[in-house]
């Protein structure tokens, strides 16, 4: 069995602390076949309570991380009168080869951009 996992963590770079209660959502992409494989919700520190995707669960392949950052924006007050968001659902396609590494796929937001990187 592979050894490898998937974690993930959101930081809001605007104000400089974690980013609580954004929705994550994880697809694994087959052939052009996007599939659900997982859901969670960041805590108080910004991340998952488990990884997102367990050794148990791990797959080498194409995946796809999709946060709901314009509900947390909303929510912080961070765009006020703004309509449409100019960031609204984040999606973070990657590609894991390695069966037995760990993959830390995290995400700093901020109303008007983003970045990501392969973290440890």
């Amino acid at each position: 069995m592979a050894q490898g996992y998937l974690t993930t963590h959101v930081l809001d770079t605007a104000s400089g602390k974690p980013a609580k209660g954004i929705a994550i959502t994880l697809y694994r992409l087959d052939e052009g076949v996007r599939t659900r494989i997982a859901g969670t919700v960041t805590n108080d520190d910004g991340r998952t309570d488990t990884p997102i995707l367990p050794k148990e669960d791990f797959r080498t392949g194409t995946y796809e991380l999709v946060f709901e950052a314009g509900d947390y924006l909303r929510r912080t007050g961070r765009v006020d009168g703004v309509d449409p968001l100019f960031l609204d659902e984040v999606p973070i396609r990657f590609g894991m080869a390695e069966a037995d590494s760990h993959y830390h796929v995290p995400l700093l937001i901020s109303p008007y951009g983003y970045s990501t990187y392969r973290g440890s």
